[in-house]
Formats: structure tokens, sequence, C-alpha cells
């Protein structure tokens, strides 16, 4: 399903968005390639390291189909259907060779990038598994999820994750669009609290909640934040991602918290289901 939008012109991508994705598609095809071995498990999950590089491929397939103007129902966004769609296209692609799947997750995002250049495309926004989202948050969302896997993979193989704070910038538009379509019901009903979260060296955003309703915006509503959050930016995407346990990165320094309520802190991450 597509949703035409009515706009004056069309909609850039953030300065640097296009280089990152391209980048990182370039940097996780590199750490494919360096697998000897695609059926080495990947810590944390029950994928092997050809299994997160055939989801990758797939998944970059798929955004580009949808930054082209082409219908393709994932899921409904719960992280039990978008679990079982995985699961589902997992079995049905059967490659888990490195250098298919390495050259196929790089020409996926180079056909992404194609397709949001085409004048053409900019008439509608795409319903992606995470719902209806302008392009720019599409390509944000595109980087968030290859970052988020090709974690894993830098895991998998010991090899340096390519996660930096000038990329986690860059997934923040994503990251604000999605964060009330993720908010956990069972985790936030009831829970009225403003929270502040700042980014070391970055950009800030609150997340107001009234009554478990939660609200996401850029700037600082009236009065001052219950609890504010100073977090180091990598470890802030990794948390938001189910990739760090929390209390490790409070006991590594990466997180502070303080405030008229700053024992809000820790209840924070429980607050959402990793996308």
């Amino acid at each position: 399903m597509h949703t035409t939008v009515r706009q004056d012109g069309p909609w850039p991508l953030p300065d640097g968005l296009g280089q990152a994705i391209r980048g990182t598609a370039e940097e996780i095809a590199t750490l494919v390639r360096s697998a000897s071995d695609t059926a080495l498990a990947v810590p944390g999950s029950e994928w092997t390291v050809g299994e997160a590089a055939a989801h990758l491929a797939m998944a970059n397939e798929l955004m580009a189909d949808l930054a082209a103007g082409r219908e393709r129902p994932y899921g409904d966004g719960t992280p039990q259907s978008l679990a079982a769609a995985n699961a589902e296209s997992l079995a049905v692609f059967g490659e888990r060779r490195a250098e298919p799947l390495a050259t196929m997750l790089m020409e996926q995002a180079e056909a992404f990038l194609d397709a949001l250049s085409r004048p053409a495309a900019d008439a509608t926004a795409p319903t992606t598994p995470l719902g209806l989202m302008t392009r720019p948050v599409l390509a944000s969302y595109l980087l968030t999820h290859m970052l988020g896997h090709g974690y894993d993979l830098a895991r998998a193989l010991k090899r340096p994750h390519m996660i930096d704070p000038v990329r986690v910038g860059l997934c923040m538009p994503f990251m604000l669009s999605v964060m009330p379509r993720v908010a956990n019901p069972a985790a936030t009903a009831g829970l009225t609290a403003h929270y502040r979260i700042r980014l070391r060296g970055g950009g800030a955003f609150n997340v107001s909640l009234v009554d478990g309703a939660v609200q996401v915006t850029p700037e600082a509503p009236p009065g001052r934040a219950d609890c504010t959050i100073l977090l180091d930016p990598v470890a802030f995407l990794l948390i938001a991602l189910g990739r760090l346990n929390p209390w490790r990165a409070i006991a590594q320094g990466q997180v502070l918290a303080w405030g008229p309520r700053p024992w809000l802190a820790p209840r924070f991450p429980a607050l959402f289901t990793a996308p």
C-alpha cells in the first residue's frame, strides 16, 4: 500500500546518509566475504553468519522495492510477525555462500539509492514493515537495519563493527519516528513521565508519557524533565536495537542520569521493544 502525499519538491536525504548506506553495505560485504565458514553461529542469535547475511541481502532488496514504489507486505510490524516473515523468507531463499550474498546486499543498497534519486518516486510514501514512512526516514531505517546486523556479523567474525557516532546520528530520524510504534504497552501502562535523552557529543530528544501514551519530540516541552539520560551514542543505538544490556552500559560509564526522578532511567529501555 502506498499513500500519495503533497509536497512542493523532492525529499532530499540528510547530508551523508547516502554515503553512509553505501559505505555500510560495502563494509558488511567485506565482512561476509572474510567468513571462511558461513555456518558459524552469530552470538546471541539463532542465525548463522550465512543466514544473517541472507536476511540482510533480502531486506535490502525489500527496501529497494519500497523505495521504487513496489508493494512488499512483510508482517504487521509486531515482533512476532516480523520474526515469522524473516523465518519464511529464509526458508524460501536458500543462498548461504559468502560471495553471492555480499554482492547482492551491495547491489540492493545501490538499487535503493538509485530509486531515491528518481523524481517519480517522490510522490508516494511507502508502507514499510514498521508503518508509513517518508523516503528519508526509510533510508534511515535501511541504515539502522544494516548497522544492527552488521554489528552481529562483526561479533561473529571477531572483527571491528562499523557503528560510529556519525552513523548513529543518521539513524535518528528512523529511531524517533518508530519509538511510539514499538512502545511496550505492558511497560508503559499507567506511567506518566518526561524523559530528556541526550547523546554525548550529539543531539537530544524528549519522550513524554501521559498515562502510558508515548510522544517523542526533538523539542523540549515546557517544564523540567523528570529524568535526563546522557548516553554514549553507540551505546544508545546498541541498547535500542537490543544488542547491549543497559546495566552493562551503566557499569561501563556509558550512561548517566539525573533529575527529580532519576530512578526512572533504568526503566527507560524496557518501555520499548527493539525494532
